[in-house]
């Protein structure tokens, strides 16, 4: 039976420029619409649905979308996101795109867009911009207008302590985002980016060391080893190994990775994956048998390691009684990591126990 095909959303930008065109076509008109058709920056279009439209004076109105993100686990999934037009006929400044409660300004060098700018990416200015030029085209209206477009999240500063943001720099509010304005699910180019925009604000730092770490707990564990590091400094990458490494080593000023680890994460590292999957746990195991056969010749460990149910349980094994191993393992991440750098990076690996305590460096060999 084939799969079900995941249902695809819009971005944030998307339902910025949706807002956008219902609340300039009420101002203009006096319609109200319960949709518009919004055109992505591929060429696609969509109906979106309008949740409110409210006259706020003679020359302002807003109206309010619902988010959707389809079947991607986004932290805006069903986030209202509005938008107030207003128009001045004593100005000719033009279009001026903000934003207002909710939407983040940038406090950061790095990004796309300048310290002191709300975070309104390049793509939804673009998105909404074509969306007044739709109206004005509909309408039959030439007159050149100064407008302001407010863009604002009622929930956004809440919603934005669920991102990244304030790692990235981005105060107040969460980011209006998107290339195309189509939300694809489980994408994997979401977080890529944002692991490249960590980089890229990490070296406009100053940084020229990032230490790489696949989740919040492994990060706590690393920032309290390198406590004298700029937050920026640390980035998530997840279950990216190579990518990650890849962004990187595109950035002149950095010189050098620290990966720091759990021991699940760095078997796979070490064997060369370049995505460190959950999926990929049988053959990690059988890579851990065909390791401590290779170095230690027990047979106690290896069918210990053997009968294991994760790597976790395999780690209750191999440390603290064979070092051996887990160096092993720590230096083929260096190697592995090196591979994919082409030698651009100096790599470093370190691994956790399960309570946040580092058992190897390839730095420096830690005894318990």
């Amino acid at each position: 039976m084939p799969e079900k095909s995941l249902k695809k959303g819009f971005t944030t930008g998307a339902a910025a420029a949706a807002a956008t065109k219902a609340a300039l076509h009420f101002l203009l008109s006096g319609e109200k619409k319960s949709k518009v058709k919004i055109r992505f920056l591929n060429g696609e279009t969509t109906l979106i649905a309008i949740l409110s439209i409210t006259k706020i004076s003679k020359n302002a109105a807003k109206a309010i979308i619902i988010k959707d993100a389809g079947d991607d686990p986004d932290i805006t999934h069903k986030a209202q996101i509005g938008v107030c037009v207003s128009i001045s006929k004593n100005s000719s400044n033009g279009l001026e795109i903000i934003g207002g409660k909710g939407v983040g300004i940038v406090t950061k060098p790095g990004l796309e867009l300048n310290v002191g700018e709300y975070a309104i990416n390049p793509g939804p200015k673009k998105m909404i911009k074509e969306s007044v030029n739709d109206v004005f085209s509909e309408l039959g209206i030439t007159v050149p207008k100064d407008l302001t477009v407010e863009v604002f999240v009622p929930k956004g500063e809440e919603l934005a302590k669920k991102t990244l943001n304030s790692r990235l720099g981005i105060k107040g509010g969460i980011s209006i985002l998107g290339t195309t304005g189509i939300v694809t699910p489980m994408s994997h180019a979401a977080y890529i980016a944002t692991i490249k925009a960590g980089a890229k604000i990490a070296a406009a730092g100053g940084a020229k060391t990032l230490v790489f770490t696949t989740g919040r707990r492994s990060e706590r564990f690393a920032m309290d080893l390198f406590y004298d590091f700029k937050e920026e400094c640390f980035i998530q990458t997840g279950d990216f190994f190579k990518a990650s490494i890849n962004e990187a080593k595109n950035i002149d000023q950095i010189e050098s990775l620290v990966f720091a680890v759990f021991f699940g994460k760095a078997v796979k590292m070490a064997m060369g994956f370049e995505h460190t999957h959950a999926a990929k746990s049988e053959l990690t195991m059988q890579g851990l048998v065909e390791w401590s056969e290779k170095i230690y010749h027990d047979k106690t460990l290896t069918n210990n390691i053997q009968n294991s149910n994760t790597a976790r349980h395999a780690f209750s094994y191999i440390y603290p009684e064979f070092p051996d191993l887990l160096s092993y393992v720590g230096n083929k991440i260096v190697e592995n990591a090196g591979n994919f750098a082409s030698g651009k990076l100096n790599i470093r690996s370190l691994i956790f126990d399960f309570d946040g305590n580092p058992v190897f460096d390839s730095h420096h060999l830690f005894v318990s």
